[in-house]
């Protein structure tokens, strides 16, 4: 297994990847766990002069003028995490679970939440054992911390909730039995910390940003396809055009789609049909393509900010004093993934519409629906009415999370983020976009194959074609479909499309 090793240094959301892959082992530094046993000696020393420390000896958001006597404050902690275990829905991933927890790592190693050296190595623990709590996905509305969920976490820490341990659902007594771990005790403060924070709402940004990386990279080699089976200009993407304009992700896009074409045979035999414009889902390719991955790449700044910050309230500073905040209120991380669920809206739409232009038939060499025998077959047709159904449903998945907020706890947490929300929703919204680029594949496949067959493909392209040719039987005609715009949505989701095409060209 991998050992992910945690240090003082700044992490950006790749880092997060082998978290998503299977089980990892962590290490973390000694200056980190100087920082965490020095915090909590802070914590202690708080204690002892009997400074009101919120959630350690005062009850919790509203309740938090009322005190509670010493002999109550072990059982504060656990009335909390009992109580906040409140969570809906089906379980978050494995890939989900595991990146809660070793953001939680990254919080307590900048020594600022008071917790015990225990609490860290039980996180440790469960990781180096792949042991994953059940966490419900729903129930966190990402102000005062993402509590439901973090709760179901805790509360499987403490030995009460459930787990998966060696892929069987377990409770988390008997999962811990198993493993040789025992139950974790709550001292003061520390059921406070562990539900509070942005953890849930951070791991779900960081799968997205993964995820985008692969569909902003595919979308380009797909489109490229579509250039050359539409019988599109490759001109329109020449470097010195875009260097015109100043967006960055534009010229990524114009220069990966140029790079795809060449040498393409394709775009070659059609240089003198006298189209001067082609439809903007391929002119504009570098625009919107362009624009989407500019808006991700900011988004993706935001999320590595939270990754690298302490999400924890109340904290214990430097000097020694209790300072409160809002630190717990994902509003960053909700806009960012709001952003990024508009971009993946729009790269299917413009995926759709490329595929769309196919039922249309191109001139006298490819005929409507790409029908080998038009009439008696239909072809491609109800292929393009999936992708525009997914499409239509990303414009109402796309509204954004982050501008609603319904007041909870009695009124204190008057404005809440919703982002577990809007990562919930966007990663629907990515699943959709796979499906819809697998459509333009399949499609983009048929034409080059049926309809440009003895043409050499661009350098980039061709391995894409050749891969998907062994793996569909375009010239068998009509036929079920569904199974191969699965097949081909796996595909693009471990990103082979895009290790296809890295064999051979730079594609950014």
């Amino acid at each position: 297994m991998e050992t992910l090793r945690i240090t003082q240094s700044s992490l950006s959301y790749s880092d997060f990847a082998p978290l998503f892959s299977g089980p990892i082992l962590v290490s973390i530094d000694r200056e980190s766990r100087s920082r965490i046993k020095r915090s909590h000696e802070r914590l202690k020393d708080l204690l002892s002069s009997g400074q009101t420390v919120y959630g350690v000896n005062t009850g919790f958001g509203k309740l938090s003028e009322i005190t509670i006597d010493p002999e109550e404050q072990f059982k504060l902690q656990l009335n909390l995490v009992r109580s906040h275990s409140a969570g809906v829905g089906d379980p978050m991933g494995p890939g989900l679970v595991r990146a809660t927890l070793f953001l939680k790592l990254l919080t307590y190693v900048k020594g600022y939440s008071g917790v015990r050296p225990e609490v860290v190595n039980k996180i440790i623990k469960l990781l180096d054992n792949d042991l994953l709590p059940i966490i419900p996905e729903k129930g966190s509305a990402g102000a005062s911390g993402d509590l439901a969920p973090l709760a179901h976490m805790t509360l499987a820490m403490i030995g009460e909730g459930e787990m998966i341990y060696k892929g069987r659902r377990l409770s988390a007594r008997n999962a811990l039995k198993k493993a040789n771990i025992a139950p974790l005790v709550l001292h003061p403060k520390e059921g406070l910390s562990l539900v509070n924070g942005t953890q849930v709402s951070t791991a779900l940004a960081i799968r997205s940003m993964l995820n985008s990386d692969i569909l902003l990279r595919t979308a380009d080699a797909i489109g490229a396809l579509s250039v050359e089976g539409s019988l599109s200009s490759g001109d329109v993407f020449r470097a010195s055009i875009h260097q015109l304009k100043e967006h960055q992700g534009q010229r990524v896009t114009a220069k990966n789609v140029s790079n795809l074409l060449s040498g393409s045979e394709i775009v070659a035999s059609h240089k003198k049909c006298g189209t001067v414009q082609d439809p903007y889902s391929f002119r504009c390719i570098p625009h919107i393509h362009g624009s989407c991955r500019d808006s991700v790449g900011h988004a993706g700044d935001v999320i590595n900010n939270e990754i690298n910050s302490v999400s924890d309230n109340p904290v214990i500073m430097d000097n020694g004093e209790v300072a409160y905040s809002g630190h717990f209120h994902a509003e960053p991380v909700a806009q960012a993934l709001d952003i990024i669920a508009i971009a993946m809206a729009e790269l299917g739409a413009i995926s759709e519409r490329r595929t769309y232009f196919f039922m249309k038939g191109v001139g006298d060499r490819i005929p409507p629906f790409l029908a080998i025998k038009p009439g008696v077959e239909s072809g491609y047709m109800m292929a393009q009415v999936t992708a525009s159904t997914l499409a239509s449903e990303n414009k109402t998945l796309a509204h954004p999370a982050s501008i609603d907020s319904l007041p909870t706890s009695g009124g204190q947490e008057d404005h809440v983020s919703m982002a577990p929300w809007a990562g919930l929703k966007l990663l629907q919204i990515q699943e959709n976009v796979r499906q819809i680029l697998a459509i333009e594949l399949l499609v983009a496949s048929a034409a080059c194959t049926l309809f440009h067959d003895g043409l050499r493909p661009g350098k980039g392209t061709a391995p894409i074609l050749e891969h998907i040719q062994r793996m569909v039987p375009f010239h068998k005609g009509d036929r079920v479909l569904s199974g191969e715009i699965n097949t081909l949505s796996d595909l693009i989701g471990t990103g082979k499309v895009v290790s296809l095409v890295k064999e051979v060209i730079d594609l950014e």
